[in-house]
């Protein structure tokens, strides 16, 4: 097996539990180097990887063939043009860059070098994301009429990176942060919308960058999907809600596996690793062919982010197709932009 040698940018909680676990118990990766500006943490698991002071100079090793920007979203576009720059693929945390002149700017670069870029949006590999993705193949719902997807938290702190909580500087709040998330997942179920209006501002006050969102996209054949985040929600709402000509799907939050890697749990390669659920997760309530009505309670299949860094591998290695290629990805940051200037305006924003 050909073994890739990589970079890691950055050792926080980005690097600690979603980077460096995969590419650790992946066969195809090796962890060349980390940077750590001032620390040493990463020496306890990946002793042998080369502590670097700074990104330009872990560029300098021409051995590295891939990079993975897993910096503060601000430095998001410096450190992918560098390493872009450098001749080296590159896997860049969401959300992409801050603004879409930038994202633009670097898939430009990317193929003017002949490079992989791609962007780490691992919650396509959430086990409740993939239920209700697997629910809408089936089309047993009909047409779907309506869906919300929703991502909510009872964190009523401030976080103490000032990255994500100053107002003042772009890319900070949960718009970019969890709602990069939300919106590649309706664009990837239901397609770029024709228009979108938005709600955004600070629940906790205007010291703090957004920590609340609601956007309705607008779509063809009178769809409306529902985005919706919020850090003053105690009690769960159900994640994904999908209404059809023929019935609903219901779908909870399940999956686990953050908080399994927080907790010190290793992933594995090429299997299942996250512990399995002790009740189902969701409700199917539709129509069959046979006019019955069938209500059902519905248990997703487990999810793996194992499998973004596979197809990392085998895009590399063999050619195949790159998940979530930052070319994509531009989609989103024009609906970020878009979603920030409907709520400055107040006004639906056409998109097509």
């Amino acid at each position: 097996m050909k073994l890739i040698k990589v970079g890691l940018c950055a050792f926080g909680m980005s690097g600690k539990v979603f980077h460096a676990p995969f590419l650790k118990e992946h066969p195809g990766f090796f962890i060349s180097g980390i940077v750590e500006r001032s620390k040493q943490d990463s020496k306890e698991n990946y002793p042998d990887a080369i502590i670097y002071r700074s990104v330009e100079d872990m560029l300098k090793d021409e051995d590295i063939e891939l990079v993975v920007v897993n910096t503060p979203v601000q430095t998001h576009f410096e450190h992918v043009k560098l390493a872009l720059e450098a001749g080296k693929n590159v896997v860049v945390e969401k959300p992409f860059t801050v603004t879409v002149l930038e994202a633009e700017e670097l898939v430009n670069l990317a193929e003017k070098k002949g490079v992989l870029l791609s962007v780490y949006q691992n919650r396509r590999f959430d086990r409740d994301y993939l239920q209700a993705q697997k629910i809408l193949k089936e089309k047993c719902l009909g047409e779907i009429k309506e869906a919300e997807i929703r991502f909510d938290r009872y964190r009523t702190e401030p976080s103490t990176k000032h990255h994500k909580e100053d107002p003042q500087q772009l890319g900070s709040g949960a718009l970019h942060d969890l709602g990069a998330h939300l919106i590649d997942q309706a664009v990837q179920c239901f397609g770029f919308p024709e228009k979108l209006f938005a709600d955004i501002f600070s629940m906790k006050g205007d010291d703090f960058a957004n920590d609340y969102f609601e956007i309705i996209m607008y779509y063809k054949n009178h769809l409306r999907v529902r985005l919706k985040s919020s850090v003053f929600s105690k009690e769960a709402h159900y994640a994904y809600i999908l209404h059809g000509e023929r019935g609903s799907f219901l779908q909870e939050r399940a999956d686990n596996q953050e908080n399994e890697l927080i907790s010190g749990s290793l992933p594995l390669y090429g299997k299942d690793w996250t512990l399995p659920l002790k009740e189902s997760d969701g409700i199917l309530n539709f129509i069959n062919d046979n006019a019955k009505t069938e209500r059902v309670l519905t248990t997703s299949e487990p999810g793996n982010y194992m499998n973004y860094y596979q197809q990392i591998y085998e895009s590399m290695v063999f050619g195949y197709a790159l998940p979530s290629p930052a070319t994509e990805i531009i989609q989103n940051m024009i609906i970020i932009d878009a979603a920030q200037r409907s709520a400055k305006e107040g006004k639906v924003i056409n998109l097509i």
